[in-house]
């Protein structure tokens, strides 16, 4: 029996391969011996080496993307001197397009699946394992049906060196409906105990209705749905299998509401049992009331929404053929993060056509001012086979060579501006993107730098780099003391001074107690709460007086801890801390907006932890005196 191994380098260990388990799934009636083996893009060359030799297979899948390709060039010739006479498949979006240029550059390769390789692959494997129609040099002897096919045929006299017949991209389609997807489900029961922890991906379409210029479903039309019947039965799969998250791979899933509303409403309905996270990719613009009404009854934790805004300059959006209705987008996200139910994610690119640093620092100010959960920068790929392909003369596009090909610079935007945003990028991310901090910036935000998001996070990436930040790992820890350093930078500054307002309405010592407070309360809601920078006034001893008689439900008036938590019952005080935390605050905190403000009387919180994660704050009468 021949075996195969399908290969798979991930971004990160979290991940898992679609790809791969399609492949698989789709060449089950054949009589071999599938393997998965998935690696990450940080292993060592010489140990996946011998990882693949250890399998021995006949035959090698591969699957090519940004992300892993510059890994793959470098591995495969390796594969070929251990495993000479192992036949090697690449597919994937990374060697779909510039087919004969790849072969070429990498002769270990055999065969190229170009496009969508369900159909293409079973006719290679049909060629291979039960037609035989290959040769001692690796190359076919019978001309494939299946245009999806790249494939060698060996040299002549008067050609030394290898015929390659490339073919084109395909995708997999229902000649007779063809909006109608049929894929085979790519999950198998004996593999998810392993995986069920792990991100896992899914469609239930393929095909876009848009046809923005950086995206490679520009180069296809039309969007295919799988039947619901079947959609449906494979998401109680991953619910049986306590799946942590599945991220739907749709590109646009609100494509066609006849198909997307009865999956979010059976997913609504699911059992209150499941666990398992659901992310969809959406044009937030496009929903109806009807439909954001049922995103607004998800259970809490049941769904999360990414939405890819890309810029908010209007003619920027025509230059990459995208249409934003930036006032349906805002009034839709406001009302999606009523119930505060789900996680919204929000997308910016960098480097788009005609977008220079103030244009782009609008853009982020725009889509901050919403206040998403997270707020992630890309920066532009050329990808093969988009239409951004064409711009790159016109807009004096510089970019990668090799994977990612990423942007460098263009016609507006120097090399100098898109280094300093990538700092910009990796600030961002440790503390906004990662939830920290974020009532202590907002206030610094809108105290010193009048509301302008971007020239606060522009100027503390300035102060970062300074520090030579950007080289290093920074602990999670460290990062309060960062913020509390240059806060201090700022308020010291003088008056006259870009970083400061024109109006200062607060003293130093007043800007001083607030950020303690903010600080401390961020501190407590990220990470964990493990995070206690030493610098902040923590006061848990000053009032373990009135704690522990909340603890103990003998406060003279207020609560008790029995009043607050449903079912308490006390155990004991390491129990307790691990659980829970009190801390007192001289401004009123809003726990759901960043709002603050100064009462005349100390705010009480608790921090409540659940399985080791902030869970929520319940504000807490304390009252000691009878």
């Amino acid at each position: 029996m021949k075996k195969i191994l399908w290969l798979a380098f991930n971004a990160k260990f979290s991940h898992t391969s679609l790809t791969v388990r399609y492949l698989r799934q789709a060449v089950a009636r054949f009589n071999i011996k599938s393997d998965i083996l998935e690696l990450t893009i940080n292993n060592y060359v010489p140990d996946i080496l011998s990882e693949i030799y250890e399998h021995k297979p006949d035959i090698i899948g591969v699957s090519c993307y940004i992300w892993n390709i510059e890994l793959i060039k470098h591995t495969l010739p390796l594969v070929r001197k251990v495993l000479p006479d192992t036949l090697i498949i690449c597919g994937g979006p990374e060697v779909s397009y510039e087919v004969t240029d790849f072969m070429r550059a990498n002769p270990a390769v055999d065969f190229v699946v170009r496009g969508e390789g369900e159909e293409a692959v079973m006719e290679l494997l049909d060629l291979i394992i039960n037609r035989r129609a290959i040769n001692n040099e690796r190359k076919l002897t019978v001309k494939p049906i299946n245009p999806g096919i790249a494939w060698r045929e060996g040299g002549s006299e008067v050609a030394a060196e290898d015929i390659i017949h490339e073919g084109q991209a395909v995708t997999v389609m229902d000649r007779l409906v063809p909006s109608k997807l049929e894929l085979p489900f790519p999950y198998i029961d004996e593999e998810m105990a392993e995986i069920k922890d792990k991100i896992l991906y899914y469609e239930t379409t393929r095909g876009c209705p848009f046809s923005c210029a950086y995206c490679l479903s520009c180069a296809t039309a039309g969007v295919r749905y799988r039947p619901l019947e079947e959609v449906f039965k494979e998401l109680d799969f991953f619910v049986y299998h306590d799946v942590r998250q599945v991220k739907f791979v749709d590109r646009t899933f609100n494509a066609k509401k006849s198909h997307f509303l009865p999956i979010i409403e059976y997913i609504r309905d699911l059992p209150a049992t499941c666990r398992t996270n659901f992310h969809f990719e959406v044009a937030v613009d496009y929903l109806d009331d009807e439909t954001i009404k049922v995103l607004q009854s998800m259970p809490r934790g049941r769904v999360q929404l990414e939405i890819g805004v890309q810029t908010t300059n209007k003619e920027v959006l025509k230059r990459i053929s995208r249409v934003n209705h930036w006032e349906d987008i805002c009034s839709n996200i406001k009302a999606l993060q009523k119930n505060h139910n789900m996680h919204i994610h929000t997308d910016l690119i960098i480097g788009l056509p005609g977008e220079d640093l103030a244009s782009f620092g609008q853009s982020f100010n725009d889509l901050y001012a919403l206040h998403t959960d997270m707020l992630q920068l890309g920066f532009l790929k050329f990808l093969k086979g988009s239409a951004m392909m064409d711009m790159v003369e016109e807009y004096h596009y510089e970019y990668m060579d090799i994977g990612p090909y990423e942007v460098l610079s263009n016609d507006v935007m120097d090399y100098g501006e898109i280094r300093c945003l990538h700092i910009f990028e990796q600030v961002f991310e440790l503390y906004h993107n990662a939830g920290r901090c974020l009532k202590s910036m907002e206030y610094m935000i809108e105290s010193f730098f009048g509301g302008n998001a971007f020239e606060f996070y522009s100027s503390f990436t300035d102060y970062w780099e300074k520090l030579g930040n950007h080289r290093r790992a920074i602990s999670a820890k460290k990062l309060y003391g960062y913020l509390w350093d240059y806060f201090g930078m700022v308020l010291n500054a003088d008056l006259d001074n870009d970083l400061r307002t024109k109006v200062v309405d607060r003293s130093a010592e007043k800007h001083h107690l607030i950020m303690d407070n903010l600080m401390r309360y961020d501190a407590l809601t990220a990470d964990s709460g493990q995070n206690r920078p030493e610098f902040l006034n923590w006061n848990k001893e000053k009032y373990q007086d009135r704690t522990g008689a909340f603890w103990r439900d003998k406060l003279p008036s207020g609560q008790g801890a029995s009043a607050v938590i449903e079912g308490f019952k006390f155990t004991n005080w390491r129990e307790l801390n691990r659980k829970y935390h009190i801390e007192f605050f001289d401004i009123v905190v809003d726990s759901v907006d960043n709002g603050m403000n100064f009462s005349g009387h100390q705010q009480a919180l608790l921090f409540i932890y659940e399985s080791g994660v902030f869970a929520r704050v319940v504000e807490l009468n304390m009252s000691f005196k009878s």
